[in-house]
């Protein structure tokens, strides 16, 4: 089955790269979408792969191009519609948001004459997402935070829930979705969406770039969309939660944590602790609950009231 983005029609069995105009810069020099689609020969899932959608987040962007590597047309069933830098203006610019400061993931679906953020939404909904049955959108943490690789999705929606379990992060969290985010757009048109989250901002974290490119092709295996691949090393059933904590800042001050992520940690343990700058005054943080680190600041320098840690509460499973 043929499919046409932008105009451009691609043909079962071959692949296509194809720049969708966006807008000028005040130089007259015009940016464009990048999208790759990869046409299986036989018809199957549409999937969609984005990253950069905050325009730091450069984990996805090398997930994307190492999984474009792996999927070959002539063994494809379905399509796969690869969106590396979803952000261009926030790519270039390494920020998180647009030039006017809005956050491209509030600001879907969209409309064709709104802000520059809606319109590129509007954009990415009418090529990308229309054409697709699910959808993996790809990110990392913000303002100098790291996220234990996890997946965020509806894990009420049987077929989200499926794929997430495929997917094999360490953790999958129930996570409703957030006015004008992606995620949500797509929901509301019934499409099975997983968010990953993992690694930092304007890093690249082997791991977290490991464990996406994993769980993007078995996902893509769960969904008969590529051959099985034998592996050795099965991973162990993915943790589940469905509630997580902020530890925030009870002072300002200097913060040194004595933790890592994915640690099991216990009601009123040791975190760390804030001290001043001069070392007279120490007080200890204390987790609120049991559970499991899924992320934490990365920046000593803290203000009351800050987030500082991330907490996960674990589901018992029958």
């Amino acid at each position: 089955m043929t499919i046409t983005i932008g105009g451009t029609t691609v043909a079962p069995g071959t692949e296509q790269r194809i720049d969708l105009p966006i807008a000028r810069l005040p130089t007259q020099t015009m940016l464009s979408l990048p999208i790759h689609v990869i046409n299986g020969q036989e018809e199957g899932p549409h999937l969609w792969l984005s990253a950069a959608i905050h325009g730091d987040e450069l984990n996805g962007v090398e997930i994307i191009r190492q999984v474009l590597k792996q999927v070959k047309p002539q063994t494809l069933r379905g399509t796969l519609i690869a969106v590396p830098i979803v952000n261009i203006f926030g790519f270039i610019e390494q920020s998180r948001y647009l030039p006017d400061r809005r956050d491209l993931n509030r600001s879907f679906p969209g409309t064709a004459r709104g802000s520059l953020a809606s319109r590129l939404a509007h954009l990415f909904m009418k090529e990308v997402v229309s054409h697709c049955s699910h959808g993996i959108d790809l990110h990392t943490a913000s303002n100098h935070r790291v996220n234990l690789p996890q997946i965020r999705a509806n894990l009420d929606n049987s077929e989200t829930y499926r794929c997430a379990q495929a997917f094999g992060a360490p953790l999958i969290m129930h996570a409703t979705t957030r006015d004008g985010s992606l995620r949500q757009a797509a929901a509301k048109k019934g499409i099975s969406v997983l968010l990953y989250e993992a690694g930092e901002a304007l890093r690249f974290d082997g791991t977290a770039i490991q464990v996406g490119v994993d769980g993007v092709l078995q996902v893509m295996e769960i969904l008969d969309m590529v051959p099985p691949t034998l592996r050795e090393d099965a991973n162990p059933p993915p943790l589940e939660s469905r509630t997580s904590k902020w530890v925030r800042a009870f002072r300002s001050g200097v913060l040194h944590l004595q933790i890592e992520l994915g640690q099991t940690i216990n009601k009123r343990q040791k975190l760390g602790f804030i001290a001043d700058a001069f070392g007279d005054t120490q007080r200890n943080v204390q987790a609120p609950c049991d559970g499991i680190v899924i992320g934490f600041t990365h920046n000593p320098l803290v203000s009351q009231g800050d987030g500082i840690v991330h907490i996960a509460m674990i589901e018992e499973k029958d």
